[in-house]
């Protein structure tokens, strides 16, 4: 149902499973092992798997933090993507890795939730993108806003609620956990 009637493929996006971004996340252990279990569906279907690196001033490009957890492994023909704004699309070469793949269905996981998981989500739909939001493989940190602390589970389960049927023209947003998803 996507824009792309032309484009059937689907990607696994990993978006920010960082050293740093995920250092203290809530159930940070369990998120990862539920990306892990996506990342070996996405392979043993030939669906592809991109990875995405956030890099800014207090996440310098090389660095420990910078990394992708160890629990995770790339392979060497699995893109990575390099961004600096909270969407994995802006001034990246997403768009064309999907196009060259011929992805019109994007399954997103990840960090964070209420940022890079968030506005990545937002700018696929917008950009013609189906999307499924894996409601168990995305994570997050307490956050303080002003004099109160949101805490990460509530950030959580407010995404998931937020893209749980949600449309646009020609596409849509839906979530799913690790175990329903099928790529």
């Amino acid at each position: 149902m996507s824009r792309f009637p032309d484009r059937s493929g689907a990607a696994l996006l990993v978006i920010n499973v960082q050293n740093a971004v995920v250092e203290g996340a809530w159930h940070r252990e369990e998120t990862i092992r539920n990306i892990n279990a996506l990342v070996e569906k996405a392979r043993s279907s030939a669906a592809a798997v991109i990875w995405v690196q956030h890099s800014s001033e207090h996440l310098k490009i090389d660095s420990q933090g910078w990394k992708i957890v160890p629990e995770l492994k790339p392979l060497k023909s699995e893109p990575i993507v390099r961004k600096r704004f909270r969407s994995s699309f802006e001034e990246t070469e997403l768009d064309s890795i999907l196009e060259k793949l011929g992805v019109g269905h994007l399954y997103i996981s990840g960090a964070q939730t209420n940022n890079c998981v968030r506005h990545t989500t937002h700018a696929a739909l917008e950009r013609g993108y189906d999307v499924t939001l894996v409601k168990d493989a995305h994570t997050t940190s307490d956050t303080k806003w002003g004099s109160s602390v949101l805490q990460a589970s509530a950030i959580i389960s407010e995404q998931n609620r937020a893209c749980s049927d949600y449309e646009l023209p020609g596409r849509k947003c839906d979530i799913a956990a690790t175990s329903e998803v099928i790529l």
